[in-house]
């Protein structure tokens, strides 16, 4: 709800100042002529300085919003235990679980993404395969470590491994010089 509030008031601010700077250049430069009497002068003194503090509100408050820290950019698991609450960032089961599937023989640039659901964790693993041994098995494996290895060290249920195999490792071909 704050968010929505604030890009409703930020729209509000953008179009206002938008406004407020069109009409300054057409009176800075007369391009619209603008006379007023001495019973206008005062309604529009009062509009004015009604416009000018709306405005400084405004511009404290997104000051505020852009220098306070975003909780909501750091994602993180919480859990409670009888001694207080731990938080577990989502980065550190990335991690986890790019460890855990980069031990597994025959699989290369493993990447990793973390998908946090009612039942548990779901993770998605992406990698290369070395083309040397079977596909099924080596993801069943990599299933298996990801699973058993987050969900040792974390605590966290994990309720679904993915595993995408993008491709095959290409060696690098040497070519034999003859002489």
């Amino acid at each position: 709800m704050a968010k929505i509030l604030d890009r409703l008031l930020l729209f509000i601010y953008s179009f206002s100042i938008g406004i407020l700077s069109v009409i300054a250049i057409l009176l800075f430069t007369e391009a619209v002529p603008f006379s007023i009497d001495s019973s206008q002068e005062k309604t529009l003194l009062n509009v004015s300085i009604a416009v000018a503090v709306i405005l400084f509100l405004l511009s404290i408050r997104f000051f505020y919003i852009s220098i306070r820290r975003d909780r909501a950019s750091l994602p993180s698991i919480d859990q409670r235990t009888e001694f207080g609450d731990i938080q577990i960032s989502v980065e550190t089961i990335e991690n986890l679980s790019l460890k855990a599937a980069s031990r597994v023989r025959g699989i290369k640039d493993v990447k990793t993404r973390i998908k946090i659901t009612e039942s548990g964790l779901s993770i998605i693993i992406r990698a290369l395969v070395d083309g040397e041994s079977s596909i099924p098995a080596l993801t069943e494996e990599v299933q298996k470590q990801v699973h058993d290895h987050v969900q040792e060290i974390t605590g966290i249920p994990v309720s679904y491994v993915s595993v995408y195999i993008a491709n095959l490792v290409q060696s690098p071909t040497i070519k034999s010089r003859v002489e």
